[in-house]
């Protein structure tokens, strides 16, 4: 099967490669870069929660200095040196470097992800121009840069190399064009097979990620960019506009199911699991009064659900006020996720246990977060509270009104 494989990849190089062949052929002595054919390498979605967003490279046919080179911008390494406090923090760094191009077609068929090549389009000077840039790129003092998930990953280092050696002609025809998606809306669908993962994204990223976004900027996923650089043109040979775009080839085509083309839509799940914890919340603090065991199963409820909510209000308190994760500041969502939650769950037990004092302190601090849940609704209607947030809404005002009903109820 590799030996079969290995053949056929041959043959579409082979093939792929003949037009440019023969026109080197017919012309022996023509401009320095004009032997080099430049290919962007796309690569699909893979398991794995960082490969679900799929991933590019720029391959360089250069018959003078075999094997081809696959220049990679992805890579990083979870025993480096901080990691995971740099991943905290929105430090991380991330760097690139070329490898042997059809072993690394081989390493994504063996993890089932599609791989696909587009012949572009370069002026031979263009070419020579991005070979040398990508080889002083690698040098191990050039190699390092500071990763943003949006704005500035392995696809848009990729983007923004070719559009270096083409004088800005990509952002030139991408930049003012409405993709009509934000960085939310693929966000969602492309993590949308891993409920969890979903929802902590969908919490912590805040107002930035709703903008609407150009198809300059959507081609920070590598899938988006190989479909909008086939609209992208370059002056001919003859001057007139002439494809980006020369020709595309499939070598491997993944068997897994393809991300949605859209998010899904679960509000109705997150209100129903809101109502659920709500009503359980707000009936076990009137049992609670009688039974030991409902004062016990009321302090789990309204208990579990506080802490989660008091320990993601401090996380997102955090990332808005500490880090660099620049699209999770300016969250509305600390109205629904806040940390006085966490205050609430601390004096809870107390109160359960029969003191007077710290059971008003409870029902105070409830009201409070339900009265903040509350506002964070109202203030849609305002301008500029414009968060795509109404799924966590959904989840958590009905739970912090059910609690604060408990308490009320428990007294």
């Amino acid at each position: 099967m590799s030996r079969t494989f290995n053949a056929l990849l041959l043959a579409a190089l082979t093939l792929g490669a003949a037009p440019a062949a023969a026109q080197r052929a017919a012309s022996t002595a023509g401009p320095p870069g004009s032997e080099l054919t430049v290919y962007l390498m796309t690569m699909g979605p893979g398991k794995l929660v960082w490969e679900r967003f799929g991933h590019n490279a720029i391959w360089i046919h250069d018959p003078a200095a075999p094997p081809d080179e696959a220049y990679n911008y992805g890579l990083f390494d979870f025993q480096q040196e901080n990691f995971l406090l740099r991943f905290i923090k929105g430090q991380m760094w991330y760097w690139m470097d070329g490898f042997p191009a059809e072993s690394y077609v081989r390493a994504y068929r063996r993890a089932n992800r599609s791989v696909y090549l587009q012949e572009l389009n370069l002026p031979p000077a263009a070419r020579l121009e991005l070979q040398r840039f990508l080889r002083w790129n690698q040098l191990p003092e050039n190699r390092f840069y500071h990763y943003d998930y949006y704005r500035d990953n392995c696809s848009t280092r990729v983007r923004d190399a070719l559009d270096r050696v083409l004088g800005g002609t990509i952002r030139a025809q991408t930049d003012s064009l409405p993709a009509g998606t934000t960085y939310r809306f693929h966000t969602q669908r492309l993590t949308a097979n891993d409920p969890l993962i979903f929802t902590g994204l969908l919490v912590a990223l805040g107002q930035g990620v709703d903008r609407p976004i150009s198809t300059w900027e959507e081609m920070f996923l590598p899938m988006e960019m190989r479909e909008h650089l086939r609209s992208v043109t370059v002056p001919g040979a003859d001057g007139r506009p002439a494809p980006l775009v020369l020709s595309e080839r499939t070598l491997f085509e993944s068997t897994a199911t393809p991300p949605p083309p859209v998010p899904p839509r679960w509000l109705a799940r997150y209100l129903f699991l809101g109502v659920i914890l709500g009503c359980a919340a707000a009936w076990l603090g009137g049992v609670q009064r009688r039974e030991t065991s409902g004062r016990v199963a009321f302090g789990l409820v309204a208990g579990g659900w506080e802490l989660l909510a008091g320990l993601g209000g401090v996380v997102l308190a955090g990332l808005w006020s500490f880090t660099d994760h620049v699209m999770a500041y300016r969250n509305e969502n600390l109205l629904q996720i806040n940390p006085l939650a966490l205050a609430l769950a601390l004096v809870l037990p107390f109160a359960l246990r029969g003191s007077s004092r710290l059971g008003r302190v409870a029902q105070v601090l409830a009201l409070l977060v339900a009265g903040l849940s509350v506002l964070g609704l109202v203030l849609k209607v305002l301008p500029g509270f414009d968060q795509s947030n109404v799924q966590v809404i959904a989840l958590a005002l009905p739970a912090h009104l059910g609690v604060a009903a408990g308490l009320r109820r428990s007294r």
